[in-house]
């Protein structure tokens, strides 16, 4: 077996970032390696792939990097987001006014609470700015589903949703229904959307059929040749991504980001080489695991494939 030889590199303020991937790629140690070679995975698995998923927490949707997410299902390069409940509560949220501020970790909690303000890590989300905000929209978006039928699948309750956010264009829900991009919430029922849609149901005989979306889901995964992720985080997300692609014999491509760790067993915490067992990931497809804060890595391997 023959060995490169690591590099070392220098930097400069006026690099492209293509440049910096390379450095990555150069000076290969550690996380370096793993994101270059995360690009170089998604580079040819979005390329060659016919079912291409994009899967992410929520917790980002509430920072900046919801512009990034945007972003991506816009370039075309995914057909399917799988995420979570918060998504759907942070993206309308914000889509329809609410104002989310910049704060710090170390807050008082019980003060913040006192001056009206929820906290997500180190960002701020007045009461005003959430609840309410999600409450109205969901009572809008029931109200046009019911007046067309009862029954739905929340994907194609999402694909409505994202036509009354399309104007938005920071919405991720707008942005997939303008691009034909599936948005899939396994656990919908976990967050404001989901108990707003229940308290609505009482009201307005609204049905939700979550078997739908995995018919749709089962029919895109046996329909499909090589399939493609990129995980961004775990959780149900992650998981609902890799148990469907079982069913095709594994993904083909598979690039995690995360700071979970893998020795307390968890799902969120498995690298990728572990789907490999379940037959979630084949044995011959290209994976990476990539250790470290999306906010961070995300928008410099978005760059690198966009």
């Amino acid at each position: 077996m023959k060995f490169e030889e690591v590099r070392d590199v220098r930097v400069s303020p006026d690099m492209k970032l293509s440049d910096l991937i390379s450095a990555f790629k150069d000076m290969h140690g550690f996380t370096a390696q793993h994101v270059a070679q995360a690009v170089d995975i998604l580079r040819e698995g979005l390329k060659k792939a016919d079912l291409r998923f994009l899967s992410f927490t929520a917790n980002v949707v509430a920072t900046g990097l919801r512009g990034v997410l945007t972003q991506l299902v816009e370039s075309g390069l995914f057909d399917v987001v799988v995420t979570t409940c918060g998504t759907l509560d942070h993206d309308i949220a914000r889509a329809t006014g609410g104002k989310y501020l910049k704060g710090f970790f170390e807050a008082d909690d019980a003060y913040l609470k006192s001056k009206g303000y929820h906290r997500l890590g180190n960002v701020f989300i007045p009461f005003d700015s959430y609840g309410l905000t999600v409450e109205e929209f969901v009572k809008k978006l029931v109200e046009s589903a019911v007046s067309q039928k009862r029954e739905w699948g929340i994907r194609e309750l999402l694909q409505l949703a994202g036509e009354l956010l399309s104007e938005n264009r920071d919405s991720i829900l707008g942005a997939a229904y303008r691009k034909g991009v599936r948005v899939y919430v396994p656990g919908f029922v976990d967050g404001a959307f989901g108990t707003n849609l229940f308290i609505q149901s009482q009201f307005t005989g609204l049905k939700i059929n979550l078997f739908k979306d995995m018919k749709e889901l089962s029919d895109l995964v046996f329909n499909s040749e090589v399939s493609a992720a990129l995980i961004l985080g775990g959780g149900i997300s992650k998981h609902h991504t890799i148990w469907w692609n079982q069913f095709k014999d594994g993904l083909d491509y598979a690039v995690y980001i995360t700071t979970a760790v893998e020795w307390d067993g968890s799902l969120s915490g498995a690298k990728t080489r572990e789907a490999i067992t379940w037959g979630k990931l084949k044995p011959s497809g290209k994976h990476v695991t990539v250790y470290g804060d999306v906010t961070v890595l995300l928008p410099i391997i978005a760059a690198g494939i966009l």
